[in-house]
């Protein structure tokens, strides 16, 4: 069972490309959670199907057209899919702002099959200026409670563009970037209560020492050539999965996005 998420940064913009089609057909994940379509279901979905018609397809998209925006596409047939996060949840944190409202970005889409949850998130970006760190100090607590409450019915894989760096091995040049936006003690304290809950970092699970391990790379100053980058993209499972997860990888040669995929597979059929 092979799981990928990849922020495409616009999937209309990668198939333009040329390079969404190859991608699928060298790796041929069983689940594919995209981040940053930047699109409306009725502005790909019809190609997407004639593409990928193997795969069933779900989207959560912004009301804001060319924003944001999630998708789900699943060689399997899920018992259930939810955009967004339950209303109690939205209702008891302060999810917006002078930016918008994160609850209307297509941020979450949750799929339930029956051996564990998928749920993938687009996570608000702190700004350079910091002055989304308020945000991220509701939107994280948010998320994780949502995660950590199907946690308790069944194990819960979640992935995405978490938008920070954990540790300094997660980036090139962590010394000169801290308390930046991205490597701030406030981000980085997200990935910390995760772990609290019970939920493993797969690829740290794996590879805990293993540096240069980067997701994504600035467009500017050559930055992906040489490997200056961060890892802001993760697969995060339930420690009860870790029995059966065979391995955790980020695909730093997969172009056309300024993130690459990353990927667990586990020894799981659904």
């Amino acid at each position: 069972m092979k799981i990928y998420s990849w922020n495409v940064n616009g999937i209309r913009a990668v198939q333009k490309k040329g390079l969404l089609e190859p991608f699928m057909s060298k790796h041929k994940p069983d689940v594919l959670c995209i981040q940053e379509t930047k699109a409306q279901p009725e502005q790909v979905a019809e190609e997407m199907e004639a593409l990928f018609p193997e795969y069933e397809q779900y989207w959560h998209s912004a009301e804001k057209k060319g924003y944001s925006s999630t998708a789900i596409f699943t060689k399997h047939s899920p018992i259930d899919v939810v955009n967004g996060l339950p209303e109690d949840i939205k209702a008891k944190y302060k999810l917006s702002d002078s930016y918008g409202d994160t609850t209307k970005e297509g941020r979450v889409i949750t799929a339930e099959f029956e051996p564990f949850y998928i749920s993938t998130v687009y996570t608000p970006n702190a700004k350079d200026d910091l002055s989304r760190i308020p945000m991220r100090q509701q939107w994280d607590p948010a998320y994780l409670e949502y995660m950590d409450r199907l946690q308790k019915e069944k194990p819960v894989i979640f992935c995405g563009d978490f938008n920070v760096a954990h540790n300094e091995i997660d980036l090139a040049r962590p010394k000169p970037n801290v308390g930046k936006k991205g490597f701030t003690s406030e981000e980085r304290a997200g990935i910390d209560a995760m772990i609290k809950k019970g939920f493993v970092d797969s690829l740290r699970h794996l590879h805990p020492s293993t540096p240069e391990l980067y997701t994504w790379w600035s467009h500017f100053g050559g930055a992906r050539e040489r490997n200056v980058g961060w890892r802001i993209d993760y697969v995060m499972i339930s420690e009860s999965l870790t029995s059966v997860l065979k391995s955790a990888k980020i695909h730093s040669s997969v172009m056309g996005s300024d993130h690459c995929p990353v990927s667990v597979e586990l020894s799981l059929k659904l």
